[in-house]
């Protein structure tokens, strides 16, 4: 991908002169300027980011001419440094962010930069207009922005181990004392958001390489956490009389609902740039708990409530990772280019198609159970 890097070649370049500037420092060949028309326009808007591109000099007018394009306005240019480069800033709005990225990645090479640069305030204040409320509501976080916030939670490390292991641990002891304060806290530190989030993903821009690589991290997860309970159903006495431990055994369409609904509710938030903590806890108590439960019942030797346990736990791992798919979908997030638009359009139907196909015979199967369905 081009671009999106933290970097320090921004102390590099300085300012240059503006013919409405409110103030100039000269040093040597370097001056810094401010554009006072900018200062009115950013006061007018409430949601935005500043662009920094680090391109070739030749790139200045045509740079210029995208920002105009898509309303946004050129705040900074620096003087070109010794390899005739120069730094280029962009105030952009949220809702414009996305088409401005995509602009600027086919236009410039390899060896340009790029980077999106939050903008914590901006000073006068002045009231954000009702307009600004109602697309302050329909912002979206940049395809960019959310690949990098998602991978970064994807890795198999062993921190994502660690904390595996921990939030394993406290949610079996929440689950065998009947304590649902302890179950929630171990979904607070389980990391299971990040690996799921990028399985959705993956298909969403169609990379095969994202895909493989959240699939490892889940699997490493869900293995962990089960050989772990596993353990401890041999070695902890079960406790049958713990409501919080056999509800996991227990799996009908209210389960479906609320993994369908905690798989949604994380893209939702990681698309709108919203905190996603709580939304984590709630995708964890969809996945840790069952997971925990089925390492219990298999340790104690309770094969028949570890056949429970393990069907909510494929019912919730195959809705949550669904309703992902369907809302990135719903929401637009595909590459950038034609042909891999066409190379994700098709990983996403065929990973659809296969989730909804799993879902369906799991729900067959819970259907069966529940004496809902005779099998001839």
């Amino acid at each position: 991908m081009r671009g999106m890097q933290s970097t320090d070649h921004a102390q590099h370049f300085q300012p240059a002169n503006q013919k409405n500037e409110l103030t100039t420092r000269r040093k040597g060949k370097l001056a810094i300027a401010f554009i006072p028309s900018i200062q009115a326009w950013l006061n007018s808007q409430s949601f935005m980011k500043l662009i920094e591109v680090i391109t070739d000099e030749k790139n200045l007018q045509p740079v210029t001419s995208i920002a105009e394009q898509h309303d946004s306005e050129v705040n900074w240019v620096g003087s070109s440094d010794m390899q005739n480069r120069q730094l280029i800033r962009i105030l952009v709005s949220d809702e414009n962010r996305q088409s401005v990225l995509d602009a600027l990645q086919g236009l410039l090479a390899e060896s340009s930069k790029i980077l999106v640069l939050p903008l914590e305030a901006v000073l006068p204040r002045k009231e954000p207009k009702p307009s600004d409320q109602e697309a302050k509501e329909t912002v979206t976080t940049t395809r960019e922005e959310l690949y990098n916030s998602i991978v970064k939670n994807a890795h198999l490390d062993s921190t994502y181990l660690l904390l595996v292991f921990l939030s394993t641990v406290v949610v079996a002891i929440g689950l065998l004392e009947d304590n649902v304060a302890v179950v929630i806290g171990a979904m607070v530190i389980a990391p299971l958001l990040g690996p799921n989030m990028a399985l959705a993903l993956g298909a969403a821009l169609g990379d095969m390489t994202l895909m493989w690589k959240a699939t490892k991290t889940t699997i490493a997860g869900v293995a962990l956490a089960l050989s772990l309970s596993i353990i401890l159903g041999l070695i902890y006495p079960l406790n049958l009389a713990s409501h919080e431990l056999i509800a996991r055994t227990d799996v009908g369409l209210d389960s479906v609902v609320l993994a369908l609904a905690s798989g949604a509710a994380a893209v939702v938030s990681l698309t709108t740039g919203l905190a996603s903590v709580l939304v984590g806890v709630m995708v964890a108590v969809a996945l840790l708990p069952p997971t925990a439960t089925l390492g219990l019942m298999i340790g104690a030797g309770q094969p028949k409530l570890a056949v429970g346990a393990a069907l909510l736990l494929a019912v919730n791992i195959v809705s949550v990772n669904l309703a992902a798919k369907i809302v990135f979908w719903i929401r637009g997030v595909k590459p950038r280019s034609w042909l891999e638009k066409q190379k994700a359009n098709q990983s996403m139907v065929i990973y659809m198609v296969i989730w909804a196909i799993t879902l369906g015979i799991l729900l067959v199967v819970i259907f069966i159970r529940k004496g809902f369905l005779k099998v001839l």
